[in-house]
């Protein structure tokens, strides 16, 4: 589901500015940057950093995990 929301043009450019460079849409950008906010005052003692880290990790594809083999 989506609803349209109002948000200030100089955000906006912001926005689509580091969508292109992160391959993100518009939109995808601004929820990013709205869950790293509510994140971060949910956890005042984590650098905004670490939070963003975290969040990009679980995006990611889970790798297959590695098995050693005994030579």
């Amino acid at each position: 589901m989506s609803i349209a929301i109002r948000i200030d043009e100089e955000l906006y450019e912001e926005a689509k500015k580091t969508a292109a460079a992160e391959f993100r849409t518009v939109p995808l950008q601004v929820a990013f940057w709205a869950k790293i906010g509510k994140v971060a005052l949910e956890n005042p003692d984590l650098p905004i950093e670490f939070i963003r880290d975290i969040l990009i990790a679980k995006t990611q594809k889970k790798s297959e995990p590695f098995e050693f083999i005994e030579p």
